[in-house]
Formats: C-alpha cells, structure tokens, sequence
C-alpha cells in the first residue's frame, strides 16, 4: 500500500479541514478509455475489489474489435483502498528569525488556504507563494486513507456524494447549496459540484461527462510521518 501525493485547490483544502469533504473524483485519463469502460469492462483497485460491474450478463456473444484481445481491456486503479494520500496545496516554508523563503524542513510553513494574509499582495504579505505541484512531503499536513474506489460517470453522483465532495450550504439562501459563481446559489448539491467541476476543469467539462475514479476517505490532519503505520 503505497503512499502518494494529491493536489487540492484552496476551498477543497478548508472544505478538508472543516470535515465537509470526504470524496473526490478525478478524470481517467489514458488512451482508449472510452473504448475501454464502454466494452464488458469489470475493473478492480489494486486489492482485487470490484469497482465497476460488467455491462453484459454472462454468456452474451461480446465482438472485440479487430486487432484487440479480451486482455487489452484489463485496467484498474493506481490507488487502491488502503492507500495514503499525502495532500499536496499552495504554500511557502520560512526560515526561522528573518522570515525569508527556504528550502529548508526547518522552518515555518504557511499555508494559502489558511493564512490570513493570503489575499495580499506578495509586497504586503512579504512572501511569494509555492504552487502545490512543489510542496514536499515533509510540509503537507493532512493526510488522507482511501476506503472506498468506484468508477462511474462523473454526472452519475447522486446528492449524498456531491455533499462529500464538499458542497458548502448556500449562506443566502436556505435548503440551498453554494455556487463556484459569485452570488449564485443551486437548488441541489448535485448542481452545484456540476458547478465546481466546471470552475476547476474548464467550461463544459461537467456535461461532457467523462469517465471519473470516485475516491472515498478518512481524513488526519496531520504530517503522513506523524501517523502510524507509513508505507
């Protein structure tokens, strides 16, 4: 069971922390995928456990295209159940004393989604941010345990999962859920992930309806070295 990085955006961070947010969906991105989950698919994580059921009944005559065997069609997730995420998001670490930018595991780590002057500008807050694809491992401080890997189409989530993809309660409106979009609020959680699929992946992404690997989490906030049990 390996340990791995994952990148949040900044709300998804706080949407962590706060404990609003258990799920996350990510593209399949590999060639042929289409061809791939759309022929008699059964996939299984990386422990052997069903994540998607096949879509003949036994015994139906399946024509594989020509050049291809029934063996082409194998493919599972790279992350399994069991499997640690260590949560990569935009920081910087700052040396002790003077307060600059370090390199260093020795040293101070702001966090964006957190900081209190993170809507400052570099000159006023005194520091540059560091993109999430760079933060060490030592500097990440939640800690994700996959229990759960399903692979379905992304519009097929229902409202119980949109609320764990961290789906905020509209403040304007009641019964209500929040919008990506300033002053707009969404009838149903499911509107309104569809809505922050978009703000992240681009206009459009969300009724393309890819193919999506759901992941379902426990959450720790803290270092994955300060847990137990490391990989």
């Amino acid at each position: 069971m390996p340990d791995r990085p994952i990148l949040f955006s900044a709300p998804m961070v706080r949407a962590l922390l706060d404990g609003r947010k258990t799920q996350t969906r990510r593209p399949m991105k590999f060639k042929g995928v289409d061809e791939v989950m759309n022929f008699i698919k059964v996939a299984t994580d990386r422990n052997g456990r069903p994540v998607y059921e096949m879509k003949g009944r036994v015994g139906q005559h399946i024509a594989i295209p020509a050049g291809k065997h029934l063996q082409d069609y194998n493919w599972s997730p790279r992350i399994g159940v069991g499997d640690r995420l260590w949560v990569r998001e935009t920081w910087q670490a700052l040396s002790f004393g003077d307060y600059q930018p370090t390199k260093s595991s020795q040293s101070e780590v702001r966090f964006a989604a957190t900081d209190p002057c993170a809507d400052l500008d570099q000159e006023a807050r005194g520091y540059p941010w560091r993109p999430s694809i760079f933060m060490p491992r030592w500097a990440s401080r939640i800690t994700l345990t996959v229990t759960d890997v399903r692979v379905e189409r992304l519009t097929s989530i229902g409202e119980e999962d949109a609320r764990a993809e961290g789906i905020e309660p509209s403040h304007a409106m009641p019964s209500w859920w929040r919008s990506q979009t300033e002053g707009k609020s969404c009838p149903t959680a499911w509107d309104a992930y569809g809505d922050l699929w978009n703000a992240i992946n681009g206009e459009g992404s969300w009724q393309a309806d890819p193919w999506v690997i759901a992941y379902t989490f426990t959450v720790e906030r803290s270092n994955i070295d300060q847990i137990g049990g490391a990989a």
